[in-house]
């Protein structure tokens, strides 16, 4: 089951999470029938909102837009503080080669914009970050956005791992460390060092208890604290009834032109690819319930 461990250091110097996003992404892949390149770029964006979204508390949600001028479009991610997260890479269909390590190049398929963060607080105007595309890469993004919107430090890394045969999701998870404002410059460093001589995302995540032995890694020598163990989980929360009111929202005019044209209507989530019809009695009694 995918989780994240948030953790602390004893000393309250710095905060680490931990992610395990191995299924989440899988059942992207799968909802969405995404390529090599397109499946990792919107799985290394989902992992960055659920980073995003165990910051948040009670129903806030984030949403994370990667929106670069390359061949891959805009890629949309939305995740809520409870672990879920539903998102959509506009090209599926993206298949180039990968690098020397067997890793799938992603930058040059993202290409040059912004990394977008629009957080759902309940209030009248949402909060919107947006910050320049350093990489493409998503997790470096990520870095870059927690120091410029919310000057904190941190280090990020998010890897999504292909089957080399099937080129279906093998591994898929990150971590996000900050420090805090009374870390020093000598515990700045030793965690650096840490996470420099840290192996893979993906040799970690392939180990008994393996985020466990990340949070281990990261942390070296520095005594931490476990917070919470959170379960994760690709979910829409899209329904019938939504997308009915969001009909009848566009008046009865147009709901009379899609049903004379074709006599019902069919709708397909983007985020998660489900399936909505409406016969032309549905669309009848939206007009006479207008």
């Amino acid at each position: 089951m995918d989780k994240i461990i948030k953790s602390i250091s004893k000393n309250g110097h710095f905060r680490a999470f931990v992610l395990d996003s191995t299924e989440t992404v899988r059942e992207a892949q799968k909802r969405h029938q995404t390529w090599p390149t397109s499946t990792v770029a919107l799985g290394r964006t989902l992992i960055a909102a659920q980073i995003l979204g165990a910051n948040e508390k009670g129903e806030e949600k984030i949403t994370v837009k990667v929106l670069g001028d390359g061949a891959l479009g805009p890629i949309v991610a939305v995740a809520d503080s409870k672990g879920n997260v539903k998102g959509y890479v506009t090209h599926k269909e993206l298949d180039y080669k990968k690098g020397s390590t067997g890793e799938v190049i992603v930058a040059p398929f993202v290409g040059n914009g912004f990394f977008v963060v629009i957080k759902d607080l309940g209030l009248k105007q949402p909060y919107t970050g947006k910050v320049d595309l350093i990489t493409g890469e998503i997790g470096e993004d990520l870095a870059w956005y927690f120091l410029e919107s919310e000057q904190t430090p941190a280090s990020v890394g998010l890897n999504v791992l292909l089957d080399q045969d099937a080129d279906t999701v093998k591994i898929a998870g990150g971590f996000m460390l900050q420090a805090m404002p009374d870390a020093t410059e000598e515990e700045i460093s030793e965690i650096e060092n840490n996470i420099k001589s840290m192996p893979s995302i993906a040799t970690m995540l392939e180990e008994t208890n393996a985020l466990e032995a990340m949070l281990k890694a990261i942390y070296g020598q520095m005594e931490f604290t476990k917070l919470s163990d959170t379960p994760l989980a690709f979910e829409c929360d899209c329904s019938k009834g939504r997308f009915r009111d969001g009909i009848k929202s566009l008046g009865n005019q147009t709901i009379n032109e899609i049903i004379e044209e074709d006599h019902g209507a069919e709708i397909i989530c983007q985020f998660c690819e489900r399936k909505y019809e409406f016969s032309e009695e549905e669309l009848n009694d939206l007009i006479l319930n207008n």
